[in-house]
Protein backbone atom coordinates (compact mmCIF):
# COMPACT_ATOMS: atom_id res chain seq x y z
CA UNK A 1 0.00 0.00 0.00
CA UNK A 2 1.68 3.49 -0.98
CA UNK A 3 -0.49 6.68 -1.09
CA UNK A 4 0.45 9.15 -3.89
CA UNK A 5 -1.02 12.51 -4.06
CA UNK A 6 -3.60 11.48 -1.78
CA UNK A 7 -5.13 8.46 -4.22
CA UNK A 8 -4.73 5.01 -2.06
CA UNK A 9 -2.86 2.51 -4.00
CA UNK A 10 -3.90 -1.46 -2.42
CA UNK A 11 -2.00 -4.21 -4.37
CA UNK A 12 -3.30 -8.24 -4.01
CA UNK A 13 -1.33 -11.06 -3.48
CA UNK A 14 0.01 -11.13 -7.06
CA UNK A 15 1.05 -7.71 -7.47
CA UNK A 16 -2.31 -6.15 -9.03
CA UNK A 17 -3.88 -3.18 -7.96
CA UNK A 18 -7.45 -3.51 -6.36
CA UNK A 19 -10.02 -0.55 -6.28
CA UNK A 20 -13.03 -0.50 -4.17
CA UNK A 21 -16.13 -2.35 -5.32
CA UNK A 22 -13.61 -5.11 -6.65
CA UNK A 23 -14.24 -9.06 -6.00
CA UNK A 24 -11.18 -11.05 -4.13
CA UNK A 25 -10.49 -14.55 -3.35
CA UNK A 26 -8.59 -15.68 0.01
CA UNK A 27 -5.19 -17.41 -1.06
CA UNK A 28 -4.19 -18.75 2.34
CA UNK A 29 -6.32 -20.40 5.14
CA UNK A 30 -6.82 -17.15 7.66
CA UNK A 31 -7.86 -17.66 11.50
CA UNK A 32 -10.72 -15.38 12.37
CA UNK A 33 -10.22 -13.36 15.79
CA UNK A 34 -12.48 -13.62 18.40
CA UNK A 35 -13.78 -16.98 16.55
CA UNK A 36 -13.23 -20.58 16.22
CA UNK A 37 -13.56 -20.70 12.64
CA UNK A 38 -11.22 -19.86 9.74
CA UNK A 39 -11.69 -18.75 6.43
CA UNK A 40 -10.87 -21.45 3.93
CA UNK A 41 -8.59 -21.01 0.61
CA UNK A 42 -11.01 -19.68 -1.96
CA UNK A 43 -13.22 -17.74 -0.19
CA UNK A 44 -14.50 -15.07 -2.41
CA UNK A 45 -15.30 -11.62 -1.19
CA UNK A 46 -17.49 -9.29 -2.95
CA UNK A 47 -17.70 -5.63 -2.88
CA UNK A 48 -14.58 -4.60 -1.30
CA UNK A 49 -13.93 -1.31 0.53
CA UNK A 50 -10.06 0.01 0.67
CA UNK A 51 -8.88 1.55 3.98
CA UNK A 52 -5.97 3.27 5.33
CA UNK A 53 -3.84 1.41 7.71
CA UNK A 54 -2.31 -2.37 7.79
CA UNK A 55 -5.65 -4.37 7.77
CA UNK A 56 -6.54 -2.69 4.28
CA UNK A 57 -9.48 -4.46 3.14
CA UNK A 58 -12.81 -3.82 4.33
CA UNK A 59 -15.89 -6.10 3.72
CA UNK A 60 -18.79 -8.93 4.55
CA UNK A 61 -17.98 -12.05 3.86
CA UNK A 62 -21.49 -14.89 4.07
CA UNK A 63 -21.18 -16.36 7.12
CA UNK A 64 -18.65 -14.38 8.86
CA UNK A 65 -19.65 -10.49 8.72
CA UNK A 66 -17.87 -7.81 8.71
CA UNK A 67 -14.44 -8.00 8.33
CA UNK A 68 -11.11 -6.48 7.97
CA UNK A 69 -8.71 -8.29 5.68
CA UNK A 70 -4.94 -7.68 4.82
CA UNK A 71 -4.35 -7.43 1.36
CA UNK A 72 -1.58 -9.82 0.91
CA UNK A 73 -3.96 -12.77 1.67
CA UNK A 74 -6.09 -12.07 -0.99
CA UNK A 75 -5.73 -12.34 -5.39
CA UNK A 76 -8.21 -10.67 -7.24
CA UNK A 77 -10.81 -12.25 -9.15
Amino acid sequence: MTKESDILIVKDANGNLLADGDSVTVVKDLKVKGSSSMLKIGTKVKNIRLVEGDHNIDCKIDGFGPMKLKSEFVKKN
